[in-house]
């Protein structure tokens, strides 16, 4: 936990408010914190059905990717999904290769090895892939940015369609088809599609082509696996769809899940956003950090009890490695950010950084110390980069000023990654701390804290907790709900974990007690006076069978204190 920079939301307009009157204001005010000012969109947002779904056809290119797939299942050609490493690209590839065999399509997958290979689109897979006998390649999650080997990939006779939610460069490959909502001139309606929902698109359309949509539902929960784990707004289209695949991945989960809920502990039934950020998608991503992706793939798609089994339990011993592997690395990246003082963005390079563990220490340490993140796993000759930034820094657009350094980049605004040649590193460090010495200027460097309203702890009872729960699936785009609420005695405070990393508290209000936990805040326990002014959702906390709501604490501060 770090503390923020409180920033409560203004009012809802009384008129907002009466126009919604069945709901209570406190509810009213969460929904038009969200951007839901009109309340004609308040029944689908709530809802979550079908009516958030865009029209597949309004896709970028889609005529001519249907016709070319049409093609290739009629003559019987060989056909190979290429896709991504993380679980957004694990889990498009799934749905595009499950879905084509459904239709009887000889089709395989192709996943890039992490260090080997890279992300994106490679030249030599793409020349074995033809040398096999592959007449076309379908990316998932990659391919907008791969205009050169896309180039020598047609001019060798190897047909490419890409499907991806990347943005594009100025420079387009010359694919037979580009399904992208983030294309230039594109009509789909919203573009924050994840890759794997782009796939999941892509594919529905194929099966409006030809006359039959029955084949859809049972690809919903890879949908939602993909578009959490790749943090994806949950709002609009995304909203229907995490919802849907969260229904099916509780009520009827494929064989690899099922396997993965035991072994984690998870409660079967009961899985959320959360689950799926914090157990799940951790699990799917670790063996294309440690290795290659493909066991990971192989656990959403197997029909085998026994291997479904194997898989989960290599799973969890892979990513028990991973994470020891993270905190080791975290430090050693940590020591050297201190040793060379704190700068507007954190720049560090060893050649024994493990390349799948960079993207995760630098999440780690930009949360940490609120800066652009970039860690640098060095080579003779090649580093491979990865960044994760805060909203106040564009780390895709500031890559993109020094775009000819680089080999390949790629990414999102707070989260890329890239390859450069060994001698061209000075430079880019350069040139990043110039660009964020120059945009962060008199910015204060604390996290933001979006608080929904102020409220008496003895607001939260009754059936308000139910009623939240129904603006669910949260995540980004659609947070949990924050409250403030000053002047709280504390009764009692203790470390708790392990490690005594967490305070637990018991807090009082109007003369009603609430438990509360504040994760990661032991550093702060000094600062735990009575009364406090706290920041804080509502939980259901699960404890040997037992459900008890509690307040999970964000930030606090004393009374008096200022934000």
């Amino acid at each position: 936990m770090n503390h923020s920079r409180w920033q409560l939301s203004a009012p809802a307009p009384p008129e907002f408010l009466a126009q919604v009157r069945e709901l209570s204001p406190l509810i009213g005010q969460l929904l038009y914190n969200r951007g839901l000012t009109d309340p004609g969109q308040l029944e689908s947002f709530l809802s979550a059905d079908r009516r958030l779904a865009g029209d597949p056809f309004l896709l970028p290119d889609i005529q001519p990717a249907i016709s070319r797939v049409f093609r290739a299942l009629l003559c019987d050609e060989e056909i190979t999904v290429y896709g991504d490493f993380d679980t957004d690209g694990i889990t498009a590839t799934a749905v595009l290769t499950q879905g084509l065999s459904q239709l009887g399509g000889k089709v395989t997958p192709y996943i890039p090895h992490r260090v080997h290979e890279g992300h994106g689109l490679r030249t030599n897979a793409l020349d074995r892939l033809y040398d096999k006998g592959i007449s076309l390649v379908i990316t998932a999650d990659c391919g907008v940015t791969g205009t050169e080997e896309v180039w020598k990939a047609q001019r060798r006779g190897l047909d490419i369609v890409i499907t991806d939610h990347h943005m594009p460069l100025d420079d387009i490959p010359p694919a037979i088809a580009i399904v992208n909502p983030k294309m230039p001139g594109s009509k789909y309606p919203f573009t924050e599609l994840a890759g794997v929902g782009v796939a999941f698109k892509f594919f529905q359309a194929i099966l409006q082509g030809l006359g039959r949509e029955s084949g859809i539902e049972p690809l919903l929960d890879l949908v939602a696996l993909g578009t959490i784990a790749d943090v994806m707004p949950l709002i609009s289209e995304n909203r229907y769809l995490v919802k849907a695949g969260l229904e099916r991945l509780n009520h009827e989960p494929r064989l690899g899940i099922r396997e993965m809920i035991t072994q984690t502990g998870l409660t079967p039934g009961k899985l959320d956003a959360e689950a799926v950020s914090w157990v799940i998608a951790p699990r799917l991503n670790t063996t294309g950090r440690l290795d290659h992706a493909l066991p990971s793939y192989q656990l959403l798609v197997t029909d085998s009890v026994r291997e479904a089994r194997e898989l989960s339990l290599w799973l969890e011993q892979s990513n028990s490695q991973r994470q020891q592997m993270t905190t080791d690395v975290v430090g050693r990246v940590r020591e050297r950010i201190l040793a060379e003082g704190i700068q507007p963005v954190l720049i560090a390079a060893d050649e024994e950084y493990p390349a799948g563990i960079i993207g995760l220490a630098a999440g780690r340490l930009s949360e940490e110390f609120y800066r652009p993140v970039v860690v640098i796993k060095t080579g003779k000759q090649v580093c491979h980069g990865s960044c994760r930034s805060i909203p106040e820094f564009n780390m895709i657009r500031a890559l993109n000023r020094c775009h000819h350094l680089f080999h390949r980049f790629g990414g999102h605004p707070q989260a890329a990654g890239f390859s450069i040649p060994t001698k061209h590193l000075p430079e880019l460090r350069e040139s990043l701390r110039e660009q964020a010495t120059t945009e962060l200027a008199g910015i204060d460097l604390r996290p933001h804290l979006n608080i929904d309203l102020e409220a008496r702890l003895s607001d939260l009872g009754g059936n308000m907790f139910p009623t939240m729960r129904t603006l669910a699936p949260f995540g980004c785009g659609n947070p949990h709900p924050t409250f403030l609420s000053r002047e709280v005695d504390v009764l009692g405070c203790q470390t708790m974990g392990s490690s005594g990393a967490h305070l637990r508290m018991r807090l009082r209000q109007d003369g009603i007690i609430w438990d509360a936990v504040a994760f990661g805040a032991s550093n702060y326990v000094k600062e735990i006076t009575s009364p406090l002014d706290i920041v804080y959702n509502l939980e259901l906390d699960q404890w040997r069978g037992e459900e008890r709501l509690r307040l999970n604490l964000c930030d606090f501060s004393p009374s008096n204190g200022h934000h």
